[in-house]
């Protein structure tokens, strides 16, 4: 039942980060410019930050898998393995942030490209963060010597989230660094 429920929610987050979409795409077309002149955004440096984060799915997966075999030190590695990752991923993301800041052509309160720049790149990081949460209440869970009722459940809802989080960092990083 919570898989599903995590899925209809994620339903609603697809609507949400498809309005950020939305408005990146409306801004961008009316722009004269775009990005803006003087953008230097290291475009290498997050594509192996993107590749990290769309590994630490495979890492999810590998813990759900072990999760629901009974393999449960196993899973916990892997949960840590993929807790590790997508902090990295966010520490990225704030130094990134920091760089950015200081350049006119991506300072937020400066141009467009800048605010959605950061909005959208922002709320996905606070949705890697609440991912993270999911994760660390997932290993407390795994503390115990055998599963409870609900723990598969909980295992799959975050792994979903985690996939959807990912997914949604891919259409991302194509759209902020790669579309000039």
């Amino acid at each position: 039942m919570l898989s599903v429920g995590v899925i209809i929610w994620l339903g609603s987050e697809v609507m949400f980060f498809s309005s950020l979409f939305a408005a990146f795409f409306t801004i961008r077309a009316h722009a004269s410019v775009w990005p803006p002149t003087g953008t230097k955004l290291d475009t290498v440096r997050a594509g192996i930050f993107t590749i990290i984060l769309v590994a630490s799915s495979f890492t999810m997966q590998k813990a759900v898998w072990d999760q629901e075999r009974g393999e449960r030190k196993s899973a916990k590695l892997w949960v840590w393995i993929t807790l590790a990752m997508g902090s990295v991923f966010v520490a990225n993301q704030f130094v990134e942030w920091i760089d950015l800041s200081h350049n006119p052509a991506t300072n937020p309160t400066q141009t467009a490209f800048g605010s959605l720049f950061y909005i959208m790149s922002g709320l996905h990081g606070l949705h890697v963060f609440l991912g993270l949460a999911a994760m660390i209440f997932l290993l407390a869970r795994l503390k115990g010597p055998s599963a409870d009722p609900g723990e598969t459940g909980a295992f799959q809802g975050v792994s979903y989230y985690w996939h959807f989080v990912d997914v949604v960092w891919v259409g991302l990083y194509c759209c902020l660094f790669l579309l000039k």
